[in-house]
């Protein structure tokens, strides 16, 4: 048996056991109950999709990361796209419009992908996509929010679209939170969660793990915080340095192997809560999971990248389909010289590979910025 066939198998029953725990989750909510129900027959519908694929030779990942838009309304220190320059003032003057992103969503449930993230900048701030995104009921949206910008508009719209998914950004307590993110930040957001629960929407939060909060965010206070306001699902997502500079905040082996730890825990302790942890939950699937082995990456205009820590693209979906994008020469190389095979300690292996990504590609490929 292959390594695709088995990434296949892998990725397949994650989808599952995440729809069972949502159920769960959200058991007390009739309509969240009828939504996910439905769900569950067209994520079986997705992943025959896939299968017949599979067959035809062709890999389907079962989930995208799609970042809508450049713009953000916030200045956090150490902001991995700014940095990079994928996120920013003066930089949407050639994102993707609005029916592309419908297409490519239409395009993604045709070829059985069960998820695709929304990420940004703030992706809040491109409602027009995020309406087309809901519009795709057979796919659920998880949409990575820093949470400021959440009006009533939305709040109706997440509320007749239950296959949007806040994720909302949090650093950890509200001394961490303001620190990174603006004074008054973590206020809102707990807001903005008492306006969910109170609307009995699905949310989760998403937490930045840094060398810095490790002993905050595993804290029983900090999850109990959390839990308390609603939120069914969890996400920590490694800090990477933006320069040598910042390195020091990455998490190192011990803290991520403390996180590991403490993921088992909280698996066990909080069954209607969904943990996940990126790159860390990688390891048990054998490498790195970018370019197009369970998922890649859509940048704001239209490059199909490995992953959004590694921003190089050679294909757009400007000029073709989502299907033509998964054969990218640069995502055909990365497998065939298996970089994301490689020994997996938890870390974002395309990161700490960089310079051996850049000689793959070579000049053919151009940073996604330009």
């Amino acid at each position: 048996m292959n390594n695709s066939i088995d990434m296949t198998e892998y990725m397949n029953n994650g989808i599952e056991n995440i729809v069972n725990d949502i159920i769960r989750a959200s058991l007390h909510n009739p309509r969240e109950t009828a939504f996910i129900m439905k769900y569950m027959l067209y994520s079986k519908e997705a992943m025959k999709k896939r299968a017949l694929y599979e067959n035809k030779g062709h890999n389907i990942p079962p989930f995208l990361i799609a970042s809508i838009t450049s713009s953000c309304n916030l200045f956090c220190k150490g902001c991995y796209a700014r940095a990079n320059k994928t996120c920013g003032e003066g930089l949407d003057n050639n994102q993707l419009a609005t029916e592309r992103w419908n297409d490519i969503f239409k395009e993604a449930k045709e070829l059985g992908i069960s998820f695709i993230l929304l990420a940004g900048g703030e992706p809040l701030m491109r409602m027009d996509v995020i309406e087309k995104a809901g519009e795709t009921k057979e796919i659920i949206f998880p949409i990575f929010t820093n949470g400021t910008v959440m009006n009533e508009s939305y709040i109706q719209l997440f509320d007749h679209n239950r296959n949007l998914v806040p994720i909302i950004s949090i650093e950890g307590d509200k001394l961490q939170t303001d620190e990174r993110r603006g004074v008054g930040t973590y206020d809102t957001l707990m807001a903005t969660m008492d306006t969910m629960k109170k609307k009995g929407i699905l949310f989760g939060a998403s937490v930045t793990v840094t060398a810095k909060n490790i002993q905050t965010i595993i804290s029983k206070e900090f999850i109990d915080k959390l839990y308390s306001k609603g939120c069914k699902a969890l996400v920590f997502v490694e800090y990477v340095p933006v320069a040598v500079t910042s390195k020091e905040l990455a998490p190192a082996d011990a803290e991520r192997a403390l996180l590991e730890q403490e993921l088992e825990s909280l698996r066990t302790r909080y069954e209607d809560v969904v943990f996940l942890s990126f790159p860390g939950d990688e390891k048990s699937t054998g490498g790195c999971l970018a370019a197009g082995r369970g998922f890649f990456h859509i940048n704001v205009n239209g490059g199909a990248e490995p992953c959004p820590f590694s921003p190089y693209s050679d294909t757009s979906l400007r000029d073709c389909t989502l299907l033509e994008a998964l054969q990218s020469p640069l995502f055909k190389k990365l497998k065939e010289l298996e970089i994301l095979m490689g020994e997996h300690t938890g870390g974002c292996v395309l990161f700490e590979m960089e310079a051996e990504v850049k000689k793959i590609v070579g000049n053919s490929v151009q940073l996604a910025v330009n």
